[in-house]
């Protein structure tokens, strides 16, 4: 395989995102009149709207909706975790067609207010609640993440990684099983013996902060994954995980993975020097065609779960961090990419999204 691939300033799965995508909007959005009365409302969890994780990318996708298909759009945002379910009741109270809830912590409430509201459509992120009008959106992250193992053990120079989450719950563990799968899979390759501290797949115990806000905890964990000689970190903890970016910059020679969005674009400048890269989520896109599909009365209960075949995961770019990524590591992580959606290597987690 030619070591001159245009991944190395694009991304690794960029022409995955292109397969068998998610479905694009009507040439004609916005001007049926179907939408012409349609609304929807979005509930964040109690982690707030610009939490640089995966309330920001579901509201940046119900945006662009908005804009696709001129319907009225709007976020109710959770501060804690008392806000929860009295904002899903705000949001339906509104009368709009569809609600978009984000997160586990939403679970009960969107549940409740399904069965209370029939004719409502309802579709939440990262979880799944079933009934027979809401749409659970989840991914599987596991595989990306898979990739991004193989990545950090192939960049590592002390031959030592690590992970750590924000709390023990699928979609975050799922992270976690797909990255030390990728640093095994890179040391049977190579002959090496990359440590990856943080989480036991067998096991399923690993390190956890407790909650996706606080950002000092974050710090304290990297800080101590460093002190063990770990010089790639993943953090999947949503806010917390900008500690572990704070905890790299000040000790040099640290790159951080970031998870859900592409942390280059959502992070503080400061950080982007040390972004390897970021496991990405494509919600945007799944609320896009989900929003469009209740539009036009087509919407069903069916989970949309996004993978590497059809773009819903991948790899994003690596930035300024490209120089640190051979010609023959870039090479391999495409091979790899190709082989999973090939079904060739299996990525396997007890946390796979069904």
């Amino acid at each position: 395989m030619s070591t001159s691939l245009p991944v190395r300033s694009a991304t690794i799965v960029a022409a995955m995102l292109l397969l068998a995508g998610c479905a694009a909007a009507p040439d004609d959005a916005g001007t049926d009149d179907s939408s012409a009365d349609f609304c929807a409302r979005m509930v964040t969890n109690s982690g707030g709207l610009e939490d640089r994780s995966f309330n920001q990318s579901s509201w940046e996708g119900l945006q662009t909706a908005a804009e696709e298909y001129g319907i009225d759009a709007d976020v109710i945002i959770s501060g804690s975790e008392t806000d929860l379910a009295p904002n899903v009741e705000q949001a339906v109270a509104t009368e709009c067609g569809f609600i978009l809830t984000v997160g586990y912590e939403l679970a009960t409430a969107t549940l409740e207010q399904a069965e209370a509201n029939p004719d409502l459509d309802f579709a939440i992120v990262d979880e799944v609640v079933e009934a027979d009008n809401v749409k659970p959106i989840v991914f599987n992250t596991a595989e990306a993440a898979y990739l991004a193992g193989y990545l950090a053990a192939g960049v590592s120079k002390t031959g030592v990684v690590g992970t750590f989450g924000g709390g023990k719950q699928p979609p975050v563990t799922l992270f976690m099983d797909g990255f030390v799968d990728g640093v095994a899979a890179y040391n049977e390759a190579h002959g090496t013996a990359v440590t990856a501290l943080g989480w036991d797949k067998d096991a399923q115990e690993g390190l956890f902060t407790g909650d996706f806000e606080d950002v000092n905890k974050g710090k304290t964990y990297a800080a101590n994954l460093i002190d063990q000689g770990a010089d790639v970190i993943l953090p999947v903890a949503g806010q917390v995980g900008e500690g572990a970016a704070a905890a790299a910059v000040d000790a040099g020679s640290v790159s951080v993975i970031w998870v859900d969005n592409d942390g280059y674009d959502t992070l503080p400048a400061e950080y982007r020097p040390i972004l390897l890269t970021s496991v990405l989520k494509n919600t945007g896109d799944a609320v896009v065609e989900i929003v469009g599909s209740s539009i036009d009365d087509t919407f069903d209960n069916s989970a949309f779960v996004g993978t590497l075949e059809n773009g819903g995961v991948g790899l994003a770019p690596f930035h300024d961090m490209e120089s640190s990524v051979s010609d023959e590591l870039a090479a391999e992580l495409e091979q790899l990419t190709a082989d999973i959606v090939a079904g060739t290597i299996t990525v396997d987690s007890p946390s796979i999204p069904q």
